[in-house]
C-alpha cells in the first residue's frame, strides 16, 4: 500500500555524500512531515512512497531531485565592511534575509581585504544524495493538521495553551 498525500509519515534517515555522512536523525527525534505538501525533498518523498512502517530501504537521490543543480553564477562579490564583527573564515555557513523578506543561506568561498565572496547554492546543490530511510510511522492526518499542513509532532509546546492554565478562551475547555 502506498504513502497517501496528507498522511502524516515519521522517519528516521542517513544522508550521505559519496561516503561522507552529512546529515542523520538516528538516535534522535524523528523527521515528521506531511506527505504529498513538499516539506521535504521530492526525490526523498517519492523515493518513500511504496514503503511500509519498519521498513528500510537505500534511496538514491540525484541532484536535480534534491538540492538542484549547482548554479556556478549563484555567487556575489558583497564589501567586507557588511560582515563586521563576524569572524569569518573560508566554508563557513551565514544566515542572512533575502529580498523577498526570506531566508537565505549562503557559504562564503573567498575573503579579501575588501571584498567577501558569497555562494548562494545550497551546500548540497549538485550532489546526488543516497538516504538509508527507515519508516518509523504513517498515519492518517487529523483535521487540523490537514488544515494547517503541521503534524502535531512538530507544534510547540507553547501553541498549547491547556498545558499552561490557559483559560476557557483557549478552545480546549
Amino acid at each position: 500500500m502506498s504513502i497517501e498525500t496528507n498522511q502524516i509519515v515519521s522517519i528516521e534517515y542517513e544522508v550521505r555524500d559519496e561516503n561522507k555522512v552529512v546529515d542523520s536523525n538516528i538516535g534522535g527525534a524523528p523527521l515528521v512531515f506531511m506527505f504529498g505538501k513538499g516539506q521535504i525533498i521530492p526525490g526523498l518523498e517519492n523515493g518513500i512512497k511504496d514503503m511500509a512502517i519498519g521498513q528500510k530501504g537505500d534511496i538514491l537521490v540525484k541532484s536535480e531531485d534534491a538540492y538542484g543543480t549547482y548554479n556556478a553564477e549563484a555567487k556575489q562579490e558583497v564589501p567586507s565592511d557588511q560582515f563586521a564583527g563576524i569572524d569569518l573564515e573560508v566554508g563557513m555557513t551565514l544566515f542572512g534575509q533575502g529580498e523577498d523578506g526570506g531566508t537565505v543561506q549562503v557559504t562564503v568561498i573567498e575573503i579579501s581585504a575588501e571584498t567577501v565572496v558569497i555562494d548562494f547554492n545550497h551546500p548540497l546543490a549538485g550532489k546526488d544524495l543516497m538516504f538509508t530511510v527507515t519508516i518509523n510511522n504513517i498515519r492518517d492526518a487529523s483535521a487540523e493538521e490537514a488544515m494547517t499542513g503541521i503534524p502535531a509532532e512538530n507544534k510547540h509546546e507553547d501553541d498549547d495553551c491547556c498545558g499552561t492554565g490557559g483559560g476557557s478562551g483557549c478552545g480546549c475547555h
